[in-house]
């Protein structure tokens, strides 16, 4: 197969606004002979981005690949002996032509070439669309509620952002584990799209509760709702920092932990999935609930790849706009 020499990607050359957001041409990228070299067929657009745009998350360089998440065809395998020979590259039976959806820095560029643990083989049964849409929301969402607070049946849970690409699928994969949800949204058509998938508005926490608190919250709001937090959480609960929309969490006390005995966790999926047998066992558990129908993922909006179409997406995420996950259509 033959390759262009240059290609084109979703780049910043400094921190910014949504204005600094461009599209590049830059080289084809340098396949190493670990890697897995991807042509993308769709971007998923998340928090992250935004955080490296704006420089909460520092860029190493510029200009710098924005993006974290997409999905497409496989064009090149490694060529390194001991990466042919892992078991665990073995059992996931990639195959050149076949589709896959990866996690890694850099993403958003036609064509990306990645450690090839990054990479997850997609079922026939789940397209490249659905596959952008739910792997990194999907596998935190798993993730997050068997490692950080294990999700039981029984459970009374707070979901800040239910109706949000995340929290939506936090709501429906604590519900097939037996756990009630509470949530909160920021307007009336998420509330609405979010009574599918949670019970009870969050003025009635104490009620449902019998005035003992949630188990835990899984808050991906940050600076704005992290006071509250602690009211909403009976003693020996968990607060797991999720995210920072509002902006992030400012320092604070540990001391301000002791008055219920509660656990207060700042996790990252990368470190969930950060051996090859782990990244392995999620994705396939991942696809297994997509399959079933637990995880649902819902698409807010599809954009086009232009500088234009990424410049919205940042705005309406940022924005509170969104119901679901947020797309670039990069081609077939």
């Amino acid at each position: 197969m033959t390759f262009p020499s240059t290609i084109h990607a979703f780049t910043i050359a400094k921190n910014g606004g949504p204005e600094v957001l461009e599209k590049t041409e830059i080289p084809f990228p340098k396949v190493e002979p670990g890697h897995i070299l991807v042509k993308t067929e769709y971007f998923g657009i998340n928090f992250i981005d935004t955080y490296f745009r704006e420089g909460l998350y520092p860029a190493p360089h510029f200009p710098y690949v924005l993006g974290k998440e997409a999905a497409g065809a496989i064009v090149g395998l490694p060529t390194d002996p001991a990466v042919l020979n892992d078991p665990e590259y073995q059992k996931r039976g990639y195959q050149h032509g076949a589709r896959a959806a990866l996690s890694s820095s850099n993403a958003h560029a036609e064509y990306v070439s990645v450690p090839w643990k990054s990479v997850s083989p997609v079922p026939d049964s789940v397209s490249t669309r659905t596959a952008v849409a739910v792997l990194l929301q999907g596998l935190t969402a798993i993730t997050f509620m068997e490692e950080a607070y294990n999700v039981q049946q029984g459970d009374i849970i707070l979901i800040h952002t239910v109706a949000g690409g995340l929290g939506l699928l936090l709501s429906q994969f604590a519900k097939s584990r037996g756990a009630t949800v509470i949530g909160t949204t920021s307007t009336e058509e998420k509330a609405a799209l979010a009574k599918r998938n949670w019970n009870g508005p969050l003025q009635k926490v104490l009620e449902v509760t019998n005035g003992e608190g949630v188990h835990a919250v899984f808050d991906g709001v940050g600076k704005d709702t992290f006071e509250s937090d602690f009211d909403m959480l009976r003693r020996k609960g968990t607060l797991v920092a999720v995210g920072n929309a509002s902006g992030a969490i400012p320092p604070f006390a540990p001391l301000k932990l002791s008055k219920k005995n509660l656990k207060l966790l700042r996790p990252t999926l990368d470190n969930y999935v950060y051996t090859p047998s782990e990244a392995t066992n999620y994705t396939h558990k991942l696809w297994s609930l997509v399959e079933n129908g637990t995880l649902r993922p819902t698409v807010h909006k599809e954009y086009p790849f232009t500088a234009q179409g990424l410049r919205e997406a940042h705005i309406d995420l940022t924005g509170g706009k969104t119901v679901g996950k947020l797309v670039i259509k990069v081609g077939q």
